[in-house]
């Protein structure tokens, strides 16, 4: 008697979802010999194609329709009772805050491996500008958040390191104007302050001329060539080029990212969260 198979049922929707043979091996991690030897196997238990190959890959045939909602019920099922079976027991509330320009691309990460392993935790998320976010974990309202200083204190943990510099777009050279156009960041933080203190130091006239409340507001003002600005190299895309002595511009300080905990909060759920929060930004 035939059955199906879960793992016959990830390669399908691997696939399904890809449209290729190909690129669904990749997504489950397998060679295309193997990945094309599951769907086979599973048209064989269904007795039909589940897909009509095409010049340019696959695609549902009518069968696969009728397939695709069961797999992802019975796989999603599945892992659902396994997340219930091997859940640690963790429970619980955690305020979290994560800045937007880093958010974008961690947030998912950071989330996903959290709430999997740790499905009975209820997770309040804030994504926003992070200079406020010390002030909110003095005060009470974040039990755990992820912000950038230029010197870190004892109760922060610093998980990277970003070196700062000026920057401007590749083909000009604002850095030559009699009075050097800014953009800066346009709420009170250290990057502010470091940018200001650094052009004073040169002596050099300067106006601001741009001012945002993000790193992609103040790097699409630098691209656009209306103005330099201070970013860390993370930051810097190749349509931007540094800034250095050869230019009249000294050095400036690194950031710090850290994570900034309460001493209120449930120590298990923040170191938890810690560890996961490490991981996404050391990968």
């Amino acid at each position: 008697m035939n059955n199906l198979d879960s793992e016959l049922l990830r390669t399908f929707l691997a696939v399904a979802g890809t449209g290729s043979i190909t690129e669904g091996a990749r997504v489950i991690g397998r060679s295309q010999s193997a990945t094309s030897l599951q769907i086979m196997r599973l048209e064989e238990v269904v007795g039909r194609p589940v897909f009509d190959r095409t010049g340019r890959g696959v695609s549902l045939s009518q069968t696969g329709e009728q397939l695709l909602p069961v797999a992802r019920e019975v796989t999603g099922r599945l892992d659902v009772a396994l997340r219930e079976i091997t859940a640690d027991g963790l429970r619980g509330r955690l305020r979290l805050a994560i800045p937007d320009d880093h958010g974008q691309t961690r947030l998912a990460a950071i989330l996903g491996a959290f709430v999997q392993s740790h499905p009975q935790v209820e997770l309040e998320v804030t994504c926003s500008i992070s200079t406020e976010f010390p002030e909110m974990i003095a005060r009470g309202q974040l039990d755990l958040a992820v912000y950038e200083v230029e010197v870190s204190q004892s109760f922060e943990e610093v998980i990277y390191v970003d070196p700062t510099c000026w920057v401007c777009a590749k083909h000009l050279s604002l850095q030559n104007q009699a009075v050097v156009p800014i953009a800066l960041f346009d709420r009170a933080c250290w990057w502010r302050d470091a940018a200001i203190a650094a052009l004073e130091k040169s002596g050099r006239p300067y106006r601001i001329v741009f001012s945002s409340q993000s790193v992609a507001g103040v790097t699409a003002a630098v691209e656009a060539g209306i103005a330099i600005g201070l970013l860390g190299k993370s930051s810097i895309g190749p349509q931007l080029r540094t800034l250095g002595t050869q230019d009249g511009f000294g050095e400036t300080p690194a950031s710090q990212l850290v994570i900034g905990t309460s001493a209120e909060a449930d120590r298990d759920l923040v170191v938890t969260m810690s560890s996961a929060i490490r991981t996404a930004f050391q990968n």
